[in-house]
């Protein structure tokens, strides 16, 4: 978990005696996210645990905080977009900014350890993109957005989609300052994921079931995986898309639209006060 492997800030590491301990839960299960911290790491105690992830996010969420007053006091629409690698959250993103043309202005922060691939594809499409690369870093933090937004043009009223690292574990504990997060699960991945995974679906309003178009190949439920989903987050919205022939985009176009207005919506009010 990176509020403690070190991926995520700096700070010291103790070595105080482990009290932290696996726990068995049969023959064939042994369990190390048990405890006060809910993870486990060798010699270190669940209370040193608390206290780094403690400041680490404390931290991380006052960089957010700054991300968020400064996104809402400019009219930008701001999602957190994540997945597993291989989701094709990237094809998901550059097919909704081809629509998006002409309507509605947008921009792009992305995420990947290496390589500016993924900012080289949006940049085809005429939207601005800026490419974080994390190196041995698992997520993007708020700080790394934080520097991106300084350098990306931002027109009110448009949308600011991060595609963070491919990565359904650590990006669920860092809040960037956006507005919603979404999650991307392919249909070729399987329908537990949400189980296995449970933070990221639970911190996100909308779960987007890509490569629908694959459904009559693939043993793959959606039943099962909506069923999984809300198990973990009843408020989930889920849409049933397919980037590559473009089934359900309209939906998610109709989503962006209507969580533009609330943001807008939100703006007002706050103005306001």
């Amino acid at each position: 978990m990176c509020t403690v492997c070190g991926c995520s800030g700096s700070h010291e590491h103790d070595h105080e005696h482990y009290h932290g301990h696996a726990h068995s839960h049969g023959a064939g299960h042994v369990h190390f996210g048990e405890g006060d911290a809910g993870v486990s790491v060798p010699g270190m105690s669940q209370a040193r645990l608390i206290q780094i992830e403690t400041d680490i996010l404390g931290k991380n969420n006052s960089y957010a905080d700054n991300n968020r007053a400064l996104l809402v006091a400019k009219g930008v629409l701001a999602l957190n977009l994540v997945s597993s690698p291989g989701s094709g959250k990237t094809t998901l993103l550059v097919e909704t900014l081809k629509r998006m043309a002409g309507r509605t202005p947008a921009a792009v922060i992305e995420g990947d350890q290496q390589t500016s691939n993924d900012a080289d594809r949006i940049r085809e499409t005429g939207v601005p993109a800026i490419q974080i690369n994390t190196g041995k870093g698992c997520h993007l933090d708020a700080h790394m957005v934080g520097h991106a937004l300084e350098r990306l043009p931002l027109e009110k009223g448009s949308v600011l989609f991060i595609e963070n690292v491919g990565n359904l574990v650590c990006p669920a504990a860092f809040d960037l300052g956006e507005a919603s997060k979404v999650v991307i699960l392919s249909v070729t991945e399987g329908e537990d994921k949400p189980l296995k995974y449970p933070d990221i679906f639970a911190n996100a309003d909308l779960m987007i079931l890509n490569k629908a178009d694959l459904l009559p190949h693939v043993d793959f439920c959606v039943g099962a995986a909506i069923r999984n989903a809300r198990r973990v987050n009843h408020k989930i919205q889920v849409l049933q898309v397919s980037a590559r022939t473009g089934g359900g985009l309209d939906s998610w176009l109709a989503w962006l639209d209507g969580a533009l207005k609330m943001q807008a919506a939100h703006a007002r009010s706050l103005a306001a006060e």
